[in-house]
């Protein structure tokens, strides 16, 4: 754990709150006799995508095509993408597909469109429009979360002050993880990532700057949006 002395402030942190999906979603719709099926899910790395991908490939073994596509990081994001047309023509089935992603305000996301094939070519502009549009059906009922990320800061305080920092933890979206009582009373809080700052100033504007804050390492967890 990192200790940040009382007259001093911590060195500033950030911390990315955005929407992810809050569950596995699937939605289908029937173009020209040939069925797409969007599979949607929450992954934080490749890996994740690629146990995904592997899944689906499974459970529809029998499809025509199992096209793909995933986003990890916040909205918009293009440092860790993938995108693949699974045997579809060039450019027609994993890139709308990727692109639908970087515009839906989600983060965090793997789109798997599986399609059976109907009898009818749809040709390059159907099928750009077909793939997209299957992860955007998709996407419009899915539900979402809020991902935060979090850290922990251990606080002293006076007895006197105990109160004080019960009363802040509300309004910073924080929570107790455990608390001692000594010759000071000690409190381990769970604290949004975004708010530590904000939340050690009232601390210290709250006990006439006599708390001492330790600041703990980030991890990221998800709360309902």
């Amino acid at each position: 754990m990192v200790g940040v002395a009382s007259g001093r402030a911590p060195q500033a942190v950030s911390g990315a709150r955005y929407l992810v999906p809050g569950a596995r979603h699937r939605a289908e719709q029937t173009i020209d006799r040939s069925r797409f099926i969007c599979t949607v899910e929450r992954v934080s790395s490749a890996a994740d995508a690629q146990d995904f991908l592997r899944e689906m490939n499974a459970e529809f073994a029998d499809a025509t095509h199992n096209c793909w596509a995933y986003l990890i990081g916040a909205p918009g994001s293009t440092d860790r993408i993938g995108m693949s047309d699974a045997g579809e023509p060039h450019g027609t089935a994993g890139r709308p597909m990727l692109t639908v992603l970087q515009h839906s305000g989600v983060g965090d996301v793997a789109a798997i469109v599986t399609r059976y094939y109907g009898g009818t070519n749809l040709g390059t502009g159907g099928l750009v429009k077909a793939y997209g549009g299957a992860v955007q059906l998709a996407l419009a009922t899915m539900p979402r979360v809020e991902r935060i990320d979090y850290t922990e800061l251990t606080v002293a305080v006076g007895y006197e002050s105990i109160s004080a920092v019960q009363q802040l933890l509300p309004r910073f979206e924080s929570s107790s993880l455990g608390e001692e009582y000594g010759e000071r009373a000690t409190f381990r809080l769970r604290v949004p990532v975004a708010n530590v700052v904000a939340m050690r100033a009232a601390l210290l504007d709250a006990t006439s700057g006599r708390a001492e804050v330790a600041l703990g390492e980030p991890n990221a967890l998800q709360e309902p949006g």
